[in-house]
Order: structure tokens, then C-alpha cells, then sequence
């Protein structure tokens, strides 16, 4: 047996044709051929524990249920291998990698940039902009960036901060009081009431 993969391709009869094709192992997994243990303790698809068997023995299984053989755990004694498919299993994996990726930085500190002579459309924007992110838990750093003689006039960046806090009403608390920071003025925003998180989690217990 080689160290294969399942994978199927429409013939030109409108059959399907069973192709098993050798895969390159990722730097996490050895799979099918890659695995040298002489022996393995066997997982199967849905969990349940096939025991300890010869490595030939357990490939000649993954290959008669169309899976792979995947090494798990390569420290254990003996190592212990899962039937899978390998390619379902990767992508699973990366979807898992960027939701966590997505959260964590839903719950970073975002920043959002204005000058002290915006139009009120995209005040409105903006607003929208920020509510949004506090909304899904993230804090947000709001920066009035002032140019060249912009930053003589520095009451114009704390009245347009003041009027952005004030749009955003209980959706959101004062973390930092507003600040001068270089040629910015800056104040950071918390969430002030029940972020979307909180309400789905809330929502799943009831």
C-alpha cells in the first residue's frame, strides 16, 4: 500500500473514477506513507478506539475505509494515529485558525482617523464605523489628526471628539480622557452596554 489520498474524477462516460494520490505531509502531521512507527494505537473517524496495531495493518484500514492515516501524537508510546480525511481535516483546521485569528482582533484596540475639518457625512460614517466595533467588543482609539497650522486650533479636535462621544450614546464609555498625542488628539472608547458577543452567548444559554 502507498501512502495515499482519496480523491474522484468524472469520466468522460459520466462515471466516477476512485484516484488515490500521494500527499505531501504538512509540518504538524505525518501522514499515510510518512508515519515510520513499526506499530500504532488507532483512533477511528468518529473517535472510537480501534487499539494497537501494526503500521501496514492500519494503513491497509485507512485506505479500505477511503481515508488517511494521520499521526496525532508522535510522542506517545506508540504513537497514536486518527483515520481521517486529511484534506477536510486541514480545512477545518484553517477555519478554526481564522475565526480565533477574527477574534482576537475583534477584541484588540482599533483605531479610527479624523481631521478637524470633516464634513458631517462622514462624521455619520464614522460614527457608524466606531459603534460597529465597539458593538462587536473591540475597544476603539479615536485619533483627530491635525496638519501644518491645524495644530494651533487644538479646541476644534476636542469639540469634534466631544461630538463623536455624544453620537455614540450608551454604546460606548470613556476608557482615556482625550489627550494630545504628537500632532493628534486621541481619546480611546470602551464598550458601554451589551456587546453582540454577550448578547449571542446570552442568547445561547436561554
Amino acid at each position: 500500500m502507498c501512502g495515499c489520498g482519496i480523491s474522484y474524477k468524472k469520466t468522460g462516460g459520466g462515471g466516477i473514477v476512485k484516484q488515490y494520490t500521494v500527499r505531501q505531509p504538512t509540518k504538524q502531521y505525518r501522514i499515510n506513507e510518512w508515519i515510520r512507527a513499526k506499530e500504532v494505537r488507532l483512533i477511528g473517524e468518529s473517535g472510537e478506539q480501534l487499539g494497537v496495531m501494526a503500521l501496514p495493518e492500519a494503513r491497509k484500514l485507512a485506505v479500505s475505509r477511503e481515508l488517511d492515516l494521520v499521526e496525532v501524537s508522535p510522542g506517545a508510546n506508540p504513537p497514536v494515529c486518527r483515520l481521517l480525511d486529511y484534506g477536510k481535516f486541514k480545512y477545518e483546521q484553517a477555519k478554526k485558525d481564522r475565526h480565533a485569528h477574527k477574534s482576537q482582533r475583534s477584541t484588540g484596540l482599533r483605531e479610527v482617523r479624523m481631521r478637524p475639518k470633516i464634513g458631517q457625512h462622514d462624521i455619520d460614517f464614522k460614527v457608524r464605523s466606531v459603534k460597529k466595533l465597539l458593538e462587536e467588543g473591540s475597544k476603539v482609539k479615536i485619533l483627530v489628526i491635525f496638519r501644518g497650522r491645524e495644530i494651533v486650533h487644538p479646541h476644534l479636535g476636542k469639540e469634534l471628539l466631544e461630538r463623536t462621544i455624544e453620537s455614540l450614546g450608551s454604546a460606548a464609555k470613556v476608557e482615556r480622557a482625550m489627550a494630545m498625542e504628537g500632532r493628534s488628539m486621541t481619546v480611546i472608547l470602551s464598550p458601554g452596554k451589551q456587546t453582540k458577543g454577550e448578547k449571542n452567548a446570552q442568547t445561547q444559554n436561554q
